[in-house]
């Protein structure tokens, strides 16, 4: 939600908030795991390890929900047409909600294989374990970093990042798992482990999948305080109230505002545009991109009122 503007005495305020080097990120985080995920995957299938084809799984979840992300970014960015108005912002909110179900879907298979490894435990070569997720952790960890500054700017950078760092701790989980098979042979604990990375996964997304659903349905973004902004606009001076207040949304990164704004009687032009000027100014403050606002006089108010 970036935007440079100037307040009504003329000076400018920048909010550094904008996605930068995002799409390097993406890039570098889609290769490393995709590396990865080919080498856990046969690894844990060629040592019939439950840990870490589990792990696998999700990763592979992972490289196609940076993928989808990366490409509704892109998206993004294609101008508006006439009968795409908003052009193709609200990708970037279908790809996160994708990503959570995706991630859903992932938790589902994997409990269906944990089941299957309780009932019938295998052998598991703990040191095989050990390397494999001890390289998870440091790819995990990188790809996590690239994403740690600009995690608080959008939901899909928040999901990639959170699901990164989650994934470093599952590896170093693994890595315990292995270290403990590789010196006292109780198989169970990698299955019991793919239990615990299903637990990470599933709080890891259920606050994303939230989110997401949120902005499909074209609620209140949760970084958006409407009692905080109806405060702010009926405290400037000639405002006699707000109503019809409307507030979604328009990627996640962008959120757009409409109401209806009642003025005092006596107002002319000339102040009626600098007092517009002024509440989108802080609205501006407030996490709002796009402000549409009509105005009505107090007694046009009244008027409405009574028909």
């Amino acid at each position: 939600m970036g935007h440079n503007h100037k307040n009504t005495k003329g000076h400018t305020h920048s909010h550094n908030i904008q996605v930068t080097n995002i799409n390097r990120a993406f890039v570098i985080g889609i290769i490393l795991n995709s590396l990865f995920v080919i080498i856990e995957f046969a690894s844990g299938i060629y040592y019939d390890s439950m840990a870490l084809v589990s792990d696998a799984g999700h990763n592979m979840v992972d490289v196609i929900s940076l993928i989808l992300a990366l490409m509704a970014f892109k998206m993004s960015k294609i101008q508006s047409t006439g009968s795409l108005t908003y052009g193709y912002r609200k990708t970037t909110i279908l790809a996160s909600l994708v990503n959570s179900v995706l991630l859903f879907i992932t938790v589902g298979i994997i409990i269906k294989e944990s089941i299957e490894r309780f009932i019938n435990p295998v052998h598991i070569d703990g040191r095989s374990v050990i390397i494999v997720a001890t390289i998870g952790i440091f790819i995990n960890a990188l790809t996590a970093y690239l994403f740690l500054k600009d995690k608080d700017k959008d939901i899909n950078i928040k999901g990639a990042y959170l699901h990164m760092a989650a994934d470093a701790l599952v590896s170093l989980g693994v890595v315990i798992s292995g270290i403990v098979i590789l010196y006292t042979d109780w198989y169970i604990l990698d299955t019991i482990i793919s239990v615990v990375i299903v637990l990470v996964i599933f709080f890891s997304t259920w606050q994303l999948f939230k989110d997401s659903i949120n902005l499909v349905i074209d609620g209140v973004p949760k970084e958006v305080d409407v009692d905080k902004i109806n405060k702010k606009i009926k405290s400037i001076e000639k405002i006699i109230d707000i109503h019809h207040l409307h507030i979604w949304g328009l990627s996640t990164t962008e959120n757009a505002l409409t109401a209806h704004i009642v003025i005092d009687d006596n107002i002319n032009l000339k102040e009626l545009a600098h007092l517009k000027e002024k509440i989108k100014h802080k609205l501006q403050h407030l996490n709002i991109d796009h402000a549409t606002l009509e105005f009505e006089t107090k007694s046009e108010k009244c008027h409405d009122l009574h028909d």
